[in-house]
């Protein structure tokens, strides 16, 4: 699904930075694939980006992890995004930004003046989106470039 709101000057010009906004969970494996594609196909920026959120108590492996411990893996996963997207033939960085996540994406698409940003769903739907919220919802009625949910595998 492509979402592009009409207040957008030009959806339609060369992309030339793509946003991949990740959890850097299996459940984003999709949008990951999807955004190393488009990026190797349009020459585009691939820029990998994960959102810490510092109020919410993380789970990794089933065991808590203290904040440091977070940001390695974090950096690790981000970081084998990006070979990915590498051996593939794209250019690719990544970012980890601390704060709400859809404000990090979004304030991440602006500054590096993102033309595209890809964003995972998890399909929920009903009273799972309205209670837990959704992220990918968020992004797309808020940001100011078009926006490529990718719905997970399965």
């Amino acid at each position: 699904m492509l979402a592009v709101q009409p207040s957008q000057p030009d959806a339609s010009g060369p992309i030339c930075t793509i946003i991949l906004a990740t959890d850097l969970t299996p459940a984003s494996s999709a949008a990951t694939r999807q955004a190393i594609d488009l990026a190797r196909q349009l020459r585009a920026r691939l820029l990998v980006v994960h959102v810490i959120d510092p109020g919410r108590a993380s789970r990794l492996l089933g065991r808590t992890i203290r904040p440091v411990e977070e940001r390695i893996e974090r950096t690790e996963s981000a970081s084998y995004v990006v070979q990915q997207a590498r051996a593939a033939g794209a250019v690719a960085n990544f970012l980890i930004w601390d704060g709400d996540a859809s404000d990090g994406i979004l304030a991440a698409a602006d500054a590096e003046r993102a033309d595209l940003i890809v964003v995972g769903s998890r399909g929920r739907s009903g009273i799972g989106r309205y209670l837990l919220g959704s992220i990918s919802d968020e992004i797309v009625q808020r940001a100011e470039c078009p926006v490529l949910v990718v719905r997970p595998d399965g």
